[in-house]
């Protein structure tokens, strides 16, 4: 396969033991090994592939060769954790070559990139012109836009600026034919027209129209109520543009205003449809100076009263870590350190005196909890002191690296927890939760109640201003019961999350981890519709296949790693 791949393909093609070890994982629980790993120099070089392994495939979906089925599975800076990345075909990684800056107009606000661009670079090149992308991960220092893109990113600004789909206004994304073409949002008459294409595109337009033509009701009751989700495809973000009078198989009817967006499916397909090769964003002007309120909880339980206080103020972000992950910072302080000129190391461990003062002075809290707000924004302290449960203990931060500490903290927990931790591993299955914060004060007693019966050691953050929490439990996976406590937590788990009306994951995506939760979360008739998209996009099923569609526990249990 390897030689065959070099005659059309520019870029390099890797099948050593030591490349396809290291694409066997990302940072979830998994093991998959690829049997090669490609890195494209351009867009012809990935349409150029699918057309290849198109040609590997008779009518009948059968391989004219003797290989197993190929498939081909995008992959950015792999630091997904859910196995979104993985696979045992091909793997396509874009981030060597395919990682550059296309265009910037940094008056109108828009930019694009290719998928293989670091988050770390992109934001270089914003904040010069004083704009930013406000949906960056806590990853953001080692993730990368595609996976972004892929994966529908959110983080600690989500709670005011959205998700990523909220920014991406037009993607290049190459299809299951093997040639590439220009998503975007399409007004009636540009839709007529495309859906009346007499090619693959055309008839992607049309099935997807008509699927939500004559879906509307059960696409509307399976959309999750909450801010933010990333399970399955998100065909009502399509069906929330059109209105409501759609009708006719020749596609929708429109009010003046209204669009039809794919980008809106594409984004948080997990690579799934096709492979996107360019992203174009709008942009947010960069904030300037904020500052942070700092509560320190002596009882998890009080987050849900706190987070229905703070909610009024409408701050920029809100923020939580618990004692563990404090404990964890405060253990490997030097870690913080590393990559810091002399003089930003100084001021980054003098900032943390006052931290330290209030430790000696009252012990360590149960939870940190931050209120970010743009410094003129600041709310009344003695109004917001008066509104706190009795007892609760906070500070203002004073300066920006201040302020900068408490997010490295946040920001680095989970590498924190994968460098460092001996004999147990990081186990992300359960990892990124959510439900409305109204529902916070019973949601998490119950949580808590079903965490205590297992034998784990976890940490809890996340972004408690939307309910979304990131639950990541510390486990031997050498210990057989591991591979029995995974699925059967999840089911417990997920069954309380959807009692509450939440989603099973608002930010990490599905992967291997979570496919095969999703028909308890959605039911058999919205898994058909799931079936149908995927189907209408990718008939062969060479894009990512396992994922979002055909979850399997069994394969689950097989590539845990141990």
């Amino acid at each position: 396969m390897k030689e065959e791949i070099k005659n059309f393909f520019k870029g390099d093609v890797a099948d050593d033991e030591a490349t396809l070890s290291t694409y066997s994982h990302d940072a979830s629980l998994f093991e998959v090994r690829p049997k090669i790993v490609l890195f494209p120099k351009d867009s012809e070089d990935v349409q150029n592939l699918v057309k290849w392994v198109n040609m590997q495939i008779n009518a009948d979906g059968k391989l004219i060769n003797a290989e197993s089925k190929l498939s081909i599975t995008a992959r950015s800076a792999g630091t997904d954790m859910t196995g979104g990345p993985l696979n045992e075909s091909i793997i396509l990684d874009f981030t060597r070559h395919m990682n550059k800056l296309l265009k910037f107009d940094f008056n109108s606000k828009i930019i694009s990139v290719q998928p293989g661009m670091f988050y770390r670079d992109f934001e270089k090149i914003t904040i010069e012109k004083n704009l930013f992308l406000p949906s960056y991960p806590a990853s953001k220092s080692i993730c990368a836009i595609g996976g972004m893109v892929g994966n529908n990113s959110g983080g600690e600004k989500t709670l005011k600026y959205g998700k990523t789909e909220d920014y991406v206004i037009e993607l290049k994304i190459v299809l299951s034919d093997g040639n590439e073409y220009t998503i975007k949002a399409l007004p009636e008459n540009e839709l007529i027209g495309k859906i009346n294409q007499n090619d693959i595109e055309g008839r992607i337009y049309k099935d997807i129209s008509e699927l939500i033509n004559s879906n509307r009701e059960l696409i509307n009751k399976a959309k999750p109520q909450v801010s933010k989700n990333s399970a399955g495809y998100y065909i009502w973000n399509v069906l929330g543009s059109l209105g409501s009078d759609l009708k006719g198989s020749q596609g929708p009817t429109f009010s003046r205003q209204e669009i039809f967006d794919l980008n809106k499916l594409i984004v948080g397909s997990q690579g799934t449809l096709g492979i996107v090769t360019e992203v174009t964003f709008r942009l947010e002007p960069a904030i300037k100076d904020t500052r942070l309120i700092v509560i320190f909880l002596d009882k998890i339980e009080m987050i849900a009263e706190v987070v229905n206080k703070l909610l009024k103020y409408k701050p920029e972000s809100l923020e939580a870590y618990d004692d563990k992950t404090l404990r964890l910072a405060i253990r490997f302080f030097p870690s913080f350190l590393k990559g810091k000129n002399p003089w930003r190391a100084l001021k980054f461990a003098w900032s943390f005196w006052p931290d330290l003062l209030q430790l000696i002075r009252f012990g360590f809290p149960k939870l940190v909890m931050l209120a970010e707000f743009e410094q003129d924004k600041l709310p009344n302290l003695h109004d917001l002191g008066v509104e706190l449960p009795s007892g609760v203990k906070y500070r203002v931060t004073k300066s920006a690296s201040d302020t900068e500490k408490y997010f490295e903290i946040r920001h680095e927990s989970f590498n924190l927890l994968r460098q460092h931790v001996k004999g147990k591993r990081t186990a992300p299955f359960i990892d990124d939760i959510i439900v409305r914060p109204e529902f916070l004060p019973k949601f998490l007693p119950e949580l808590n109640n079903i965490l205590k019966d297992y034998p784990i050691e976890y940490t809890l953050a996340g972004h408690p201003g939307d309910g979304n929490f990131h639950i990541i439990p510390l486990m031997d996976m050498k210990d057989p019961r591991s591979r029995k406590i995974i699925p059967e937590l999840s089911n417990k788990v997920y069954d309380l999350v959807l009692r509450y009306h939440g989603s099973i994951t608002a930010e990490h995506n599905d992967g291997i981890i979570r496919t095969p939760y999703l028909e308890k979360m959605f039911g058999k008739e919205m898994i058909g519709i799931f079936n149908k998209i995927k189907n209408i996009f990718d008939p062969q099923g060479v894009f990512n296949p396992g994922k979002k569609t055909k979850g399997d526990i069994n394969y689950i249990k097989k590539h845990l790693m141990w």
